[in-house]
């Protein structure tokens, strides 16, 4: 167990580096500014990778991520005791929900929750939609937009049921909503992501049915969307789900079983980056490959280039419109 060793506003960062690395997790009592001071000093003390693979860097940035998670500082029912601390209460409690008593909490983790709780109140602007999305904590946020372009303009298959599966915050059941479809489904198996679902679609106005599900919900439809994550890699902490998916778990069974919730003459819609294909995580073609393999065709295709700052370059967004089919499509190989 790592030895708990209380510290203030009189320690250096590099001496509070020195005893993170020799086992220590700091205790904050000193001031709430220079606890935040002190965490953003300690993370200049750790350069970010240069080089290596995808895994090396990762395993630098958890053990970057470790480090910083050692300064930890108090909360009781969610007030932080400390000299010039913000009031925290609403942001804790739509993360860790009822107060709980006392607790150390690590002040990175506590910076990321006031964020999450800033973005969910002024909401994501989402030109497709025409409106905010509000995101709550660890629910992908839709700061880049263009996979939601793709859905909104890609040519609707004939049909008046859709299926939204691993819906996030709501915001591709919502497009397709608005699009005319009139029985939308969206599912979700994280619980905040159902909720956030929830709030966003009925600020909207939508007409949708919130499932909580693994995948899909009872029934067939003749649109099936899916957007999953897109890093088929272990996710590192619970921020992490909604872009790593470990070896592509939730994309081989959703196109391992898709066609039995697809109505006939139905299509499936899959929005994927090729990012993982950038970062050496799967080889070119064998998405093509596994959509052939689990008796699929693909019907057309549509690109869309990543306007995010964070985008990597060349990187291509795309919308595969799959269909059931007994041959096999050359299209995408």
């Amino acid at each position: 167990m790592d030895h708990v060793t209380t510290i203030d506003d009189s320690i250096s960062a590099d001496r509070a580096l020195r005893l993170i690395r020799r086992g220590s997790t700091l205790h904050w009592e000193g001031d709430f500014q220079n606890a935040k001071q002190l965490l953003a000093a300690l993370g200049r003390r750790l350069p970010a990778p240069r080089g290596g693979t995808f895994h090396d860097r990762r395993r630098h940035q958890a053990e970057r991520v470790r480090v910083l998670n050692s300064l930890l500082v108090p909360l009781i029912d969610h007030r932080i005791t400390l000299r010039r601390a913000p009031d925290v209460r609403t942001a804790c409690r739509e993360t860790y929900g009822a107060p709980d008593g006392e607790r150390w909490v690590p002040l990175r983790e506590l910076l990321g929750v006031i964020g999450a709780h800033q973005l969910r109140l002024r909401g994501v602007y989402v030109p497709a939609l025409g409106e905010r999305i509000h995101p709550h904590y660890s629910v992908f946020a839709p700061t880049r937009s263009e996979y939601a372009d793709l859905v909104a303009e890609c040519p609707l298959p004939a049909g008046k049921t859709a299926f939204d599966v691993g819906t996030g915050t709501g915001l591709l059941a919502a497009i397709l909503s608005r699009r005319g479809i009139r029985q939308v489904v969206a599912t979700d198996n994280n619980p905040r992501a159902v909720a956030c679902a929830r709030e966003n679609l009925e600020r909207l106005r939508v007409n949708a049915t919130i499932v909580e599900t693994d995948l899909f919900p009872p029934g067939r439809a003749d649109l099936i969307v899916c957007n999953p994550p897109w890093i088929p890699a272990a996710p590192a902490t619970v921020l992490d789900q909604a872009v790593y998916d470990e070896d592509g778990r939730m994309l081989r069974a959703f196109l391992g079983t898709v066609r039995e919730h697809l109505a006939p003459g139905g299509e499936v819609w899959l929005i994927l980056s090729d990012l993982a294909e950038r970062l050496g995580l799967r080889e070119r073609g064998e998405l093509s490959r596994m959509i052939r393999s689990d008796g699929l065709r693909v019907a057309g295709r549509a690109d869309a280039v990543p306007r995010h700052r964070r985008a990597r370059d060349g990187e291509t967004t795309s919308l595969w419109r799959l269909r059931s089919s007994a041959f096999v499509s050359t299209i995408g190989g």
